[in-house]
């Protein structure tokens, strides 16, 4: 049975920082196909960053403030962010699909976990 489950989320002040994890469990991943969404009540969930055997992705809207990365060995991936906005205020998820190991393959993931929630004060 496949699971992700994140965690890390919380309240922060604007230009703060966050971690977020997600552990991941019943898939089997060559250091690709797992990355993070996020979504704001009432809008469309937005792809916000994915790893890659190319490189880390990052949307626009993240680069420069937010890090992802993966701890093989703990079956983890993270997403740390700093500089953190209102704007970046959303619900994250984890999502996995091991068919998506390129940026041009990159689809609508599979597996998700059911998110956790950042809330960014000013």
């Amino acid at each position: 049975q496949v699971q992700l489950v994140e965690s890390g989320g919380g309240s922060v002040q604007a230009g703060g920082s966050l971690k977020l994890s997600c552990v991941v469990s019943g898939l089997f991943f060559s250091g690709c196909g797992q990355g993070w969404y996020r979504q704001v009540s009432g809008k469309e969930r937005e792809l916000v960053s994915f790893i890659s055997k190319d490189g880390p992705y990052y949307s626009d809207f993240v680069k420069g403030r937010f890090t992802i990365s993966r701890d093989a060995a703990e079956d983890t991936i993270y997403l740390r962010m700093d500089g953190l906005s209102p704007e970046d205020t959303a619900t994250y998820y984890c999502a996995a699909d091991p068919d998506y190991c390129s940026r041009s393959s990159w689809g609508t993931p599979t597996h998700w976990g059911r998110g956790t929630q950042v809330t960014v004060v000013s």
